[in-house]
Parts: C-alpha cells; structure tokens; sequence
C-alpha cells in the first residue's frame, strides 16, 4: 500500500526547478503517493529564503503542480509539537514533523536532522540514493 506523502521545502524546491535533483525513488514516491501534500510552512520557509537571497525568486515556488494539495495549519498540528522531542529547532521543520505525525503522512526529505527524530518524530523517506 502506498501513503500520502508531504514535501520537505527542498524537494518542493528541486520538483518546481531543479527536478534533475531529484532522485528516481524520491520521483517514484512523489508519483505513486494517492495524495501529495505541501505544507503552509514550506511556502512560508520559501519566501524567507527568498528574502534571505538564499534562493533566487521563482513564481513556479508558490504555484503548486497539478495533483499537489496546500496543507493548512491546523490546531492538531500545533498541538502535535507538544509532543515532539527537541532534538533540533528548526520551527519549518518541527511543524513538517509535526503536520506528517497528526495526519499519518510520509515525510519525503533528505534532511538528516528530520530523520534523526526516528520513531520518535514523523515516518520519513530519506530516498537519496
């Protein structure tokens, strides 16, 4: 059985401009997935990163790709970080933790902090290789 997936705010980032990026098994989950997801924080990370000049301005980062679903903040969410361990502190990041825990989604990122959580934190899909 496949699950919904949601997108870490670098592979939102790499499937809008740089999908060569992307590896075949992050594509094939991203492709398979019944339901994809990206979250209000990524967008909000985004357009920080923007401002920071860390990443150049695209209007294809905030215009979401066919069959991709905005997933708002709920207070479920908010309510998930209470029992989220502190392992780092990153807020984007806790929150993507946070929203994949609440509603039982597959975390796609290649981030070894967001992985680091195990058990403890969200079911991830580090794909790189």
């Amino acid at each position: 059985m496949t699950q919904a997936v949601l997108l870490d705010t670098h592979i939102l980032i790499w499937l809008r401009l740089a999908p060569e990026r992307l590896t075949p098994a992050e594509r094939r989950a991203i492709d398979i997935a019944p339901c994809r997801y990206v979250s209000a924080v990524t967008l909000w990370e985004i357009a920080i990163l923007i401002g920071l000049g860390r990443i150049e301005s695209s209007p294809r980062l905030f215009d979401l790709p066919d069959g991709i679903e905005f997933l708002a903040i709920t207070a479920s969410h908010c309510r998930e970080l209470l029992d989220l361990p502190s392992i780092h502190k990153d807020p984007f990041d806790r929150m993507l933790i946070s929203q994949a825990r609440a509603d039982r989604l597959l975390l796609v990122t290649r981030d070894s902090q967001i992985t680091a959580y195990g058990k403890a934190g969200a079911n991830t899909a580090n794909l790189a290789q």
